[in-house]
């Protein structure tokens, strides 16, 4: 079995498990790169459709080119998206002082409102290990509390493909794309032949790596306009997949803090 069809394999295992497992679930779009796949995977572990709310977390800051992508796709697959957003009056802007503060109440506080109002025990998630090293200390099954925190010093531990949860979760982060890195994303994109946002394919030597709000995103120089190109430089790089995200929120300590109080 080639890598790509073993990561799939795992992928669609670990959805069904989620499903299997509880109540109700839901999958986070971000419409990047990751939860696209992601949303794929999962129309692959339901014989071609996703039979669960698909939660977008609208920061209200999202370039337009991943508005219209969001909704072209949403007719396209039949999803069935829930837009949930900060009320009005209660959030902070990216030019607050503190990255932190605009994160946890455009994106932590709306996620668990909508957790809540949906009644969800778990929420399918498309983050990877390779992305940042606090991402890296996720469990497959990652269990949060009444409060809404991920408890990182204590775990559980995961054993061959023996994923627990916990009965005193308030609820359960599952991760079916732990295992992948960029560069496996990127040649599932191709042998899938997925259509992914132009926001990602440079146009004027630049383009943009990793998308989220515009004013936190800067594009990185590259000449890469297709697919395969942007296999072949990442095949070479040795710059960080995230190097043109606001560094405030970045750093280790503050994205620690960030996933500690439920960030995504």
């Amino acid at each position: 079995m080639d890598r790509l069809t073993r990561l799939e394999n795992d992928a669609v295992y670990i959805i069904r498990e989620a499903y299997a497992r509880t109540r109700a679930t839901a999958v986070l779009w971000s419409m990047g790169k990751d939860s696209t796949v992601l949303l794929w995977l999962c129309m692959k572990a339901f014989l071609g459709r996703v039979p669960i709310p698909v939660i977008h977390i609208d920061t209200g800051y999202k370039f337009p080119q991943m508005y219209a992508y969001r909704d072209r796709w949403a007719a396209e697959w039949g999803l069935d998206v829930r837009v949930f957003a900060c009320p009005e009056g209660t959030a902070v802007g990216p030019d607050h002082e503190s990255k932190l503060e605009c994160c946890t109440r455009r994106k932590t506080n709306v996620l668990r409102d909508a957790l809540g109002s949906l009644g969800l025990e778990s929420v399918l998630v498309g983050i990877r290990r390779d992305e940042h090293g606090i991402r890296a200390k996720e469990r497959v099954f990652s269990p949060r509390g009444e409060d809404f925190r991920w408890d990182y010093m204590n775990q559980p531990a995961e054993m061959w493909d023996l994923y627990q949860s916990r009965d005193d979760a308030h609820h359960l982060r599952v991760h079916p794309l732990l295992g992948f890195t960029e560069l496996d994303v990127w040649e599932y994109v191709r042998r899938e032949n997925l259509e992914l946002n132009e926001l990602y394919f440079a146009r004027n030597g630049r383009r943009y790596r990793s998308l989220g709000c515009m004013p936190c995103c800067s594009p990185v120089e590259s000449d890469a306009a297709t697919v395969d190109e942007i296999i072949a430089e990442l095949s070479q790089s040795t710059v960080g997949e995230r190097s043109g995200r606001a560094q405030d929120k970045e750093d280790a300590f503050t994205m620690q803090k960030l996933r500690s109080l439920g960030y995504l």
